[in-house]
């Protein structure tokens, strides 16, 4: 017999997966006003508190979001990369309890151009390495990873196995990040990203290029390719008044 603690969290999950279900079938989208907790218990038939709860465990993990005096609504359902700070994506992926999966298109040895030997500081004919890895989030494509890699500073940086980890968790282990730059922008793919992306190549995508560094130089120079309907870059800033 299932006790009252038991079937008290069974119609809490029970709201949840129900709300989750329309979510995933587009009939509730992204800024979309959510049932209130009095809606919610009447028509689930449970307590306000069964339906709060079920409403702040969606609201924590960031399915909805809770407009204070207003209501809850449905988020932004594209997963956001943070630009304060810098995490390997199979960690960002992990953490919001998907599935990370990849492919290594190449790994390669190059002689830089011009262009190439001034983002890696390096001269122009020397000998670099290249990585180009597709990202993917329950088996979605979120990104195309492009990376150039200074050998004077991770000369095995080619040997790796790209399909069991990633350039970041490599790099950090045998160059530790000490500086980054990066910008963003908004650009039209060709036709060969937007095939590598599977989108349509009127899609718009996001472009990020981030250099990074260590205390011996110049370590690597990525560009980094997002669908614009799949991903999201942010951050979040406290301020603190002066005293």
């Amino acid at each position: 017999m299932m006790n009252n603690k038991s079937s008290v969290q069974a119609r809490f999950v029970q709201i949840k997966s129900a709300l989750l279900d329309k979510i995933e079938l587009g009939d509730m989208r992204p800024g979309d006003k959510v049932l209130s907790e009095n809606q919610l218990a009447a028509s689930f038939g449970v307590s306000r508190m069964t339906a709060r709860r079920a409403l702040t465990e969606l609201v924590n993990e960031g399915t909805l979001a809770r407009s204070q005096g207003i209501g809850t609504f449905v988020s932004d359902s594209r997963p956001m990369s943070s630009i304060l700070e810098i995490r390997s994506i199979d960690d960002e992926i992990t953490q919001r309890g998907h599935r990370y999966s990849n492919k290594v298109l190449g790994v390669d040895t190059l002689h830089a151009s011009e262009r190439q030997s001034v983002w890696l500081g390096v001269a122009v004919n020397s000998v670099i390495f290249q990585t180009k890895v597709v990202h993917m989030e329950n088996g979605l494509i979120i990104q195309l990873e492009d990376r150039l890699v200074n050998p004077a500073l991770a000369p095995e940086y080619i040997q790796q196995d790209f399909t069991q980890t990633t350039a970041n968790h490599y790099l950090s282990k045998v160059a530790p990040l000490t500086q980054a730059d990066h910008s963003v922008e908004a650009i039209s793919p060709d036709k060969e990203l937007a095939a590598v992306l599977a989108i349509d190549i009127t899609q718009p995508c996001l472009k990020m290029s981030r250099r990074t560094y260590s205390s011996k130089g110049i370590v690597s120079y990525a560009r980094l390719y997002h669908p614009g309907n799949r991903y999201r870059i942010g951050g979040h800033l406290d301020f603190h008044p002066a005293h």
